[in-house]
Parts: structure tokens; sequence; C-alpha cells
């Protein structure tokens, strides 16, 4: 019998969730409100793709385990994107400046490069390798039952229509209207957290200047406080001999969209370094604003969901930006769906639940690295910090210190971090020792530039003022 599947949304998400579900399933269509053009162009309702995005390894990996056939690493290098080892960046956090190791495993690699440049080298791999299509319309409605769902309704050309399918997968994004359409059919009580700082983004792309072709990605993290408001920086080296840097800060601290304050920002963080590199470098457009950054899950997994429907990516959770985990999750949720592929049909009982369950193992732990910082800054909105969550502040403090001195300690956060391995990595005895024994060496005064890093620098001339 044919099998037919509607994934809702053409981003990362959904493309990856289609090519898992091509595999498997006789037909497989995604709905997409957008024009998708051809080359890497940003879509009109995704205004945060104009800030700082990472492919974290863990995403990476599933996004080669999910299209076998395609080396989509290697066209995003062949099309100019970057790889940087978490250990190799110049990372400055709230217990000081971390210092480089030589990159040891691939396993620490991250992707660099614009969000634009990343979704299209996607779709073109998923689209040229399955037989998905792709089809411009609005989901409007799920269709079915409150324990089946059984298609969507669509509007396109100003016509509704019926799409039937044996399963929906929603990874429509942030602004995903499931929980909407979920209660029109009966299914209410979502359980839902949220942790807003308030943070607002600010981005803005550099053409490199010469000399600085070298630099590597580049952090100043916000110090969390109860007393003063968070700002912190990224400076993203991207295709075509480009920074994309993104600015932030939370409530009573924000960056604002005007050009002059942009550097004058970046110079008032916890060290100058980035405001120093973008000083002298030509701005290639205006600075974009994004709001959109409070961390929200919604646990489908723990709700009775109906019978054919899985919710991944955004449309479940979204994460403070800063962290850069958006993508790889979405990517390991589209491949939680593969591998429940491989030992059920989608139309046997409970696949979707199963599906569900699985992917929220990744949204829980991005999630909860999310909202543990974010939780401390002033006039956040959510819960208060428990007795454990302060406990926990405290000890992975400690850890963090040891960590800009000791190669082990940072490798295993970095692991955590990057979603390769559970949290409970860091409570390993060996781990609890270090961070008990504190740091082994002195703390750095200063950031851990190359000579050919500090020459660049100084051709800069004095940090302006």
């Amino acid at each position: 019998m044919s099998r037919r599947a509607v994934v809702i949304g053409g981003s990362v998400a959904g493309l990856l969730a289609a090519a898992a579900l091509s595999r498997s399933v006789d037909e497989v269509t995604v709905l997409e409100r957008d024009e998708l053009r051809d080359g890497p162009h940003p879509r009109r309702r995704i205004p945060q793709a104009r800030h700082a995005h990472v492919l974290l390894p863990s995403g990476r990996d599933a996004v080669q385990e999910l299209l076998p056939g395609v080396d989509v690493r290697e066209r995003l290098l062949a099309s100019g994107a970057h790889e940087q080892s978490l250990t190799d960046i110049l990372g400055f956090g709230p217990q000081g400046w971390f210092r480089r190791w030589p990159p040891v495993v691939d396993e620490l690699l991250l992707t660099l490069c614009s969000r634009d440049l990343l979704e299209w080298t996607v779709r073109e791999a998923v689209l040229g390798s399955t037989s998905v299509t792709v089809r411009r319309g609005e989901v409007v409605s799920l269709r079915g039952t409150a324990g089946h769902v059984t298609g969507i309704g669509v509007l396109a050309d100003g016509t509704e229509e019926d799409l039937p399918a044996d399963l929906v997968v929603d990874a429509s994004g942030r602004g995903s209207r499931v929980e909407h359409w979920l209660e029109s059919l009966g299914v209410t009580d979502i359980p839902t957290d949220e942790v807003d700082s308030g943070l607002v983004y600010a981005s803005r792309v550099f053409r490199v200047p010469p000399g600085a072709e070298n630099f590597p990605l580049t952090q100043v993290e916000a110090e969390p406080d109860h007393s003063r408001p968070g700002r912190s920086g990224n400076l993203v080296p991207i295709e075509g001999g480009r920074w994309l840097v993104s600015l932030a800060g939370t409530r009573g601290g924000e960056p604002t969209a005007d050009p002059e304050e942009f550097t004058r920002f970046a110079l008032g963080l916890r060290h100058p370094l980035i405001g120093q590199l973008i000083s002298g470098a030509e701005p290639l457009d205006e600075v974009s604003l994004s709001r959109s950054t409070r961390n929200r899950r919604r646990d489908f997994d723990k709700a009775a969901m109906p019978e054919g429907l899985v919710v991944l990516g955004d449309a479940v959770a979204t994460y403070n930006p800063v962290y850069g985990q958006g993508m790889s999750v979405a990517a390991l949720g589209a491949l939680a769906l593969s591998r429940r592929l491989q030992q059920a049909d989608v139309t046997a009982p409970g696949f979707a639940r199963e599906v569900q369950r699985a992917a929220a193992k990744s949204v829980s732990a991005a999630y909860t690295l999310s909202t543990s910082q974010d939780q401390w800054f002033p006039e956040v909105i959510g819960k208060a910090p428990t007795l454990v969550d302060r406990l926990l502040s405290r000890y992975m403090g400690r850890m963090a210190r040891v960590a800009t001195t000791s190669y082990p300690v940072s490798a295993a956060m970095c692991s955590v971090i990057t979603l390769q391995a559970d949290a409970s990595r860091l409570v390993h005895p060996k781990l609890l020792l270090a961070t008990l024994r504190g740091p082994v060496m002195e703390p750095l005064s200063g950031p851990p530039l190359t000579p050919e890093e500090s020459g660049f620098l100084d051709t800069l001339g004095p940090v302006p003022v």
C-alpha cells in the first residue's frame, strides 16, 4: 500500500525530515509558504537568518547520516564555508580567556557559514538525491481527530484543499501554529516552559580586511549576573571573504540598529577585541535587529498527541541564538525520525509518539544548556533558579575556570555544549576531581593571539574611544 507524508516547512528542519522519510515513504511533499529561490538567498519570513549561525559537529554528522550519498560538508567548504575547532577559537568566557589547543579530532569542528548558504546547500542535496517534492502553499489546519491526524488543509492561489497523509511533520519553525491547529481538533494542555532574558540581537556583515583572512571565530561572552545586563558578541568568518558579526544584550543592555552605535557597543563588551576588529572593516549592509530570542519549549512528547503527527525543530523549542544550537537540534530531530523509520512503518501504532520522545532528548539537552545561563540575567521572565540550579551553577563556573587551563576539561565541556555527549559526562569522577583541584595554570591576561593576529591588530592602532 502506498504511503504518503507531508512536511510543513522548507527550512533545514523540514528538508532533513523529508530526506529521512524519502527512504521509507512512497511520496513525500514539503509545503512552504515562501518562494524558494535558486542560490543562497534569505527567505522573507526568517528574520533570524541574518544573524550568526553555526552548525555543531553533532548536526554535521546527523546531516551526513541523513544524506549518505551526498557530501554536504564538502559542498559547503567548496562554497567558502569555514571549519573551526571549538578548542581553537578566540573565546572570552565569564571565567577568562580560553587557551587555544591545536585541533586533535574532527569531533569538535564547527561549520561556519551564513544560514542562507547552509539552507540552500541542504535543499540542493535533498532535492537532488531524493524523490522529495516541494510545493508552495500555506497550511491552515490539521485534518482528522484528536486521536489521529489524517492530513492537512492547504491554502494555495486563494483556494483551500485537503492534502491527505499517513504522517504529517510540522517543521514550520518558531512561528508554528500547531498548538492552534491541535486545539481545533480538541487537543489542549501542551506542557510549555519559557525563559526570556529580553535579549536583542544586532548583526552586520563586514568585508574581511587584508591581513585578517585567517582570524578565527571570536567570542566575547556575557557574564550572567542578577545586577547587570548581559552583553556579548560573536565574529564569525563566513563565505565570500566576510565576517558576520552579531552583538547581543539582555533586558536593559540591548543594542540598537544605529550603525555608529554598533561598533561602540562591540568596543564596550567585557573585552574590546571584536570592536577593534570591525573598527576598520568595511560594512556591507545595514544593522539587522531581532527580538525573537526567548527560550521556549513545548513538550509534545508529554502531551496526549494524536497518531500521525510529529513536531520537529523550532516548532518544538526555540533557544537563545547565542548558543548556536537550533539547526543542529533540528538535524538531530530528523535523525531520530530516520532511525525510527528503520524499525517501524509510519502507520504503526505509536510511531509518532516514539519519534517525538526520541527527538526530545536533544531538545532537552539544548534547552537546559541555554536556560541555565539565561535565568541569571536581571529582569528575566521565567521560573526562578532553585537551590539545585545555584549549586550546579557554582560547579559549572568552577569547571569553566579549570577549562581555561586544561585541554581535557575544555574538550569534555565542548562535547556537551555541541550535543555530542550527555551532560552526565561533566560529573565523571575524573572531571569532578579536576574541578575540585582547580586550575592547573595561571589565567591568561589577554587574548591568546598568534603572531599573525597580533601583527594585524598592531596595524589598527590604539583602541578607538
